[in-house]
């Protein structure tokens, strides 16, 4: 289960950002060791995904670190590639694994990358 809190290390799990509507739908991060976990709440919710295997994306600390800072400053990150369509859906690519979020779930993560509630601890 995931909670909408600031700066949760490992042991807390998954967590959104202050600013995601109650977790319902979210980005969800999760700090274990050096790397950094990233999922999409949606894919759990979608009785289509039922027997999948979630995608998740794994990086290390500091590329997560460089991708924050890309994200605060409107620049993009060579290696963790966030393109977001003109209706503001975001589509969050690392190697082959593929994360779809909605503006809204997107903009909540945003504004909690700019609160500082993503930094690894």
């Amino acid at each position: 289960m995931s909670t909408t809190a600031r700066r949760h290390p490992a042991e807390h799990g998954w967590f959104t950002s202050s600013r995601s509507n109650n977790g319902n739908q979210c980005v969800e991060v999760r700090f274990d060791g050096d790397a950094v976990q990233i999922r999409d709440s949606k894919f759990r919710r979608d009785p289509m995904n039922a027997g999948l295997d979630e995608p998740i994306i794994t990086v290390d600390a500091a590329l997560w670190t460089a991708f924050l800072h890309c994200l605060r400053t409107a620049r993009p990150h060579p290696d963790l590639a966030a393109r977001t369509s003109p209706d503001g859906a975001t589509t969050l690519r690392y190697e082959a694994v593929v994360l779809h979020f909605t503006a809204g779930e997107w903009n909540a993560f945003v504004a909690g990358v700019r609160d500082d509630e993503f930094a690894c601890v």
